[in-house]
C-alpha cells in the first residue's frame, strides 16, 4: 500500500484524490468489471460507465488494466471540478 506524508492541521502532502468518471466502449461482463473492485459500474446505452474516488496513481492503475484487457477507452473525466 501507497504511503504519504501528512503535515500538521491534517493537511495531506501526498496526491490527491478525486472522483473519476472512466467510459469504455461496449457492455462489461462480470469477469471483466471484477478487474475493477474499487469501482462502480453502469451501462449508459453502448458504454459501461465506471466512477470511483482515486488518487493519481489508482488512476494510471486503472488505465492501465483497460489497456491490458485491450477495452476501448473512450473517455475520462474528472468530476467536481
Amino acid at each position: 500500500m501507497r504511503t504519504h506524508l501528512v503535515m500538521p492541521h491534517g493537511r495531506d502532502m501526498g496526491p490527491a484524490s478525486a472522483t473519476y468518471l472512466i467510459r469504455i466502449d461496449g457492455h462489461l461482463g462480470s469477469t471483466l468489471l471484477s478487474a475493477f473492485p474499487a469501482l462502480a459500474w453502469e451501462r449508459q446505452g453502448p458504454d459501461t460507465v465506471l466512477t470511483g474516488v482515486l488518487d493519481q496513481s489508482g488512476l494510471y492503475g486503472v488505465l492501465a488494466e483497460i489497456e491490458a484487457l485491450g477495452l476501448d477507452l473512450l473517455e475520462v473525466r474528472r468530476l467536481g471540478l
